[in-house]
């Protein structure tokens, strides 16, 4: 008999996995499935979208994020997912995107935390990725 593996621990086994520097390609399979047996978990779906960004696979970031944010509209790191995402494949709408994240960053100093982090991650992974680039200097500028 098979053991089956909750959602929320494949969800913890696949963050470790993506910090000790497993690719976003043999990771997305693993967030997939943990989207499908648990589509309300926004985190997952967040992951989601992070991994296709780094995957260059902008459309399906753009899905990800989106569901992840009818679960959670409050949430900085979805919304910088998605207005990364909009930029890469030219789409307006990108604004309301990143305004809502930099008032969340500002509001909430392990929020902000958090995104340093992510941005850290981003750049360390995908060096040259402009469209991140571009956003952390519109979420931390004053």
């Amino acid at each position: 008999m098979a053991e089956t593996i909750a959602p929320n621990e494949l969800f913890d086994n696949a963050i470790e996995k993506y910090q000790a520097g497993e690719s976003p390609a043999k990771l997305i399979p693993i967030f997939i499935d943990v989207c499908n047996k648990s589509p309300k978990l926004d985190s997952a779906w967040t992951c989601l979208s992070w991994l296709y960004l780094l995957e260059d696979k902008p459309q399906l970031a753009i899905k990800a994020a989106l569901k992840s944010m009818k679960i959670d509209p409050f949430d900085a790191q979805t919304r910088i997912n998605l207005a990364a995402a909009m930029l890469e494949v030219k789409q307006s709408g990108v604004r309301e995107h990143i305004e809502l994240a930099k008032s969340l960053v500002e509001a909430a100093p392990e929020v902000r935390a958090q995104v340093v982090a992510n941005f850290e991650d981003g750049f360390s992974r995908k060096p040259d990725w402009a469209s991140l680039k571009r956003i952390e200097k519109l979420i931390f500028e004053d």
